[in-house]
């Protein structure tokens, strides 16, 4: 005989995998999520200070002549130089082709370095005949290369984008390719014993539980693309950042040297972020 169950009995019942409606958290855990939240937040308050007295000591240690304010500039020259040239709209342009240059070269290099590491998962005689090829060219000075690309290539903004795919592409093929083969081998045994083949196992498998090194070898690279299409630019162009460098420095305007520097710093900081956020997504989805 069933039972019968009383009106409202049910209700404040938590369904599966959802909190109750009178959950509360408890005084520890209160206290634990306080505690974090004031870390973090002392952690940006330091961070803001120490950026603050720096600039502070900078501008004032200038000022007072304890050191030379023609050669190692000043906070605030800096930002009159900036105010200017973005008066002119001069600094755009700069900016534009340096940001251009390396999210191409970024996009170049996670694009070929994942088929290139698939491509050597796919055929293990070969990745056993190119790794130490592959370990050479990643050791060599990429700045060695880029007087050889301008010889081949000529002063064009593809040369800087090779330049810059050069400094992160073979690292990238290494990294990727380590993280292919230590795929759970039970997975991929699992996926052959179901009669599947290298595709199911590629795509089901080794692509999918590498996601988190691919973005992680992302995180690397756009920084080490921004370094290569700067050493591109020290050589072969005429605009962006890394030729306002060179072209200041002989000059000696120092001010448009170390307002670029800071551009640069500031750029990094930029496409580093957004590829935090495009990991953020991923774990929020996944």
């Amino acid at each position: 005989m069933n039972r019968q169950v009383p009106n409202g009995q049910n209700k404040n019942r938590a369904l599966p995998g959802k909190k109750s409606p009178d959950f509360h958290q408890s005084d520890s855990q209160t206290q634990f999520l306080k505690k974090l939240r004031r870390h973090r937040y002392a952690v940006q308050c330091a961070r803001v200070l120490i950026l603050v007295l720096f600039l502070i000591l900078w501008e004032g240690c200038a000022r007072r002549g304890i050191i030379d304010s023609f050669i190692f500039c000043s906070p605030s020259r800096i930002a009159l130089c900036f105010r200017d040239m973005v008066a002119d709209r001069s600094i755009f342009l700069h900016i534009g082709v340096t940001l251009y240059e390396t999210v191409v070269s970024f996009l170049l290099v996670t694009v070929c370095g994942i088929f290139a590491a698939v491509l050597l998962w796919c055929s293990r005689g070969l990745s056993e005949v190119l790794e130490p090829y592959l370990v050479v060219l990643n050791s060599l000075p990429k700045s060695a290369l880029a007087p050889l690309l301008i010889v081949w290539l000529g002063a064009t903004p593809t040369t800087i984008i090779v330049a810059g795919m050069s400094v992160a592409i073979f690292g990238s093929i290494m990294n990727l390719y380590t993280s292919f083969a230590a795929v759970d081998k039970e997975k991929l045994k699992l996926i052959f014993t179901l009669h599947g083949n290298r595709r199911h196992a590629l795509f089901k498998v080794v692509l999918p539980g590498s996601v988190p090194a691919v973005i992680s070898n992302m995180k690397v690279n756009i920084g080490l693309c921004l370094v290569g299409v700067v050493i591109g630019e020290f050589l072969a162009a005429r605009s962006g950042l890394g030729y306002l460098i060179i072209y200041s420095s002989q000059v000696f305007k120092m001010d448009w040297l170390l307002m670029s520097i800071v551009l640069l710093c500031i750029m990094a900081m930029g496409l580093y972020a957004v590829i935090g956020v495009v990991e953020k997504i991923y774990r929020k989805r996944f």
